[in-house]
């Protein structure tokens, strides 16, 4: 089959290598219907060390199930599946709180544990687990809908777990940091809550006229104190009850502490590229200010939401604006760095 890899910065490779197979009761093997780029994924492709052997790339799909261990029970062959980005027993303690992302008995695609979903099969770890069947099947589930679907493995799910652990609801003002995929998802995500007004932070056009359509307020394309300052404005010197922080690096944080209100909320899904992050009297602890946030547990999610794709309720999958073949994905990629894509389907 091929396979993504990344073998330094900038530098992604298409590669045959054998077919995945079954290596534990609990697997299932999955033939990949849609895949795609992640914003995360731009983190290796800026500051990953050039190396002999290649990175396995990819974490969101959605396909079809072509074989199963003998402990896998809740799906079959020939079911239509999403694939979260983490897999999980779904059963063990933390799963049964609700935060399958540190499942006892899971794991990440990408690394010793399971290869990366950017390929034409996949290995599903903790298949019973994992998997989540779609209703009706490929046949039976319109076209337009896929990739929508495909938001539930990842993007859409953890944009809606910001806003969960931000607490967001009816009469609460919320701010989005950020206008890539997962900001715009969390926009989405806060009007299904119920945000009173959702201000989103971002100065590319095309993106945030989605994030009005999916339900932002107000608009706000300055960055640094600059922005704070029209948070600020916006806010009637208030600021937000919730802050979003869906960037990942330390500035964007930054304007988070600045602009959260005196016992609000700033939840963070952007994966960290910092270590550092002020918690001291000038950014928390001043403002008695709760900081949340991490790795979404989409399969905590994800059984809500399907439906509401599925009847149309909501529409995330116009967060992707290009589509590329599995064999072109260095260009889908690149895309994505120079900001000439919001985020790329990948199709076999």
């Amino acid at each position: 089959m091929k396979a993504t890899f990344m073998y330094g910065a900038g530098d992604v490779r298409v590669e045959t290598v054998p077919d995945p197979v079954i290596q534990q009761p609990t697997d299932a093997i999955v033939r990949t219907v849609l895949a795609c780029v992640c914003g995360s994924d731009l983190h290796p492709y800026h500051s990953l060390p050039a190396s002999g052997q290649g990175l396995s790339m990819g974490h969101e799909l959605i396909g079809i199930v072509e074989e199963i261990g003998s402990a896998v029970t809740n799906v079959a062959k020939g079911d239509f599946v999403i694939v979260p980005f983490a897999f999980q027993d779904n059963t063990c303690v933390f799963c049964r709180e609700g935060f399958q992302t540190s499942c006892v008995h899971g794991g990440w695609y990408g690394t010793p544990a399971a290869a990366g979903l950017q390929a034409e099969l996949a290995r599903i770890p903790q298949a019973n687990g994992s998997l989540v069947v779609i209703p009706g099947g490929l046949a039976g589930v319109d076209e337009s809908l896929l990739a929508s679907l495909l938001t539930l493995s990842d993007v859409y799910l953890t944009g809606y777990h910001a806003a969960h652990m931000g607490k967001v609801q009816a009469g609460k003002t919320v701010t989005v940091i950020g206008d890539g995929a997962v900001g715009l998802s969390a926009v989405l995500a806060s009007k299904q809550l119920g945000a009173e007004r959702i201000i989103l932070m971002g100065r590319h056009e095309v993106r945030t006229n989605l994030g009005v359509e999916f339900g932002a307020t107000d608009v706000v394309a300055e960055r640094g104190a600059e922005g704070i300052a029209r948070v600020m404005e916006l806010t009637g010197g208030e600021g937000s009850h919730i802050v979003i922080e869906a960037v990942g690096h330390l500035p964007a944080y930054e304007q988070a502490y600045g602009i959260v209100r005196p016992g609000g909320v700033i939840s963070r899904v952007g994966v960290p590229q910092y270590e550092d992050a002020p918690i001291g009297f000038g950014s928390l602890f001043g403002k008695n200010a709760t900081l949340t946030g991490g790795p979404a547990p989409v399969r905590a999610y994800l059984d809500a939401a399907l439906p509401q794709v599925l009847a149309g309720t909501i529409n995330p999958g116009k967060v992707f604006d290009r589509s590329v073949r599995l064999d072109d994905v260095a260009s889908g990629y690149q895309a994505m760095n120079d900001r000439t894509a919001l985020k790329v389907l990948v199709t076999p």
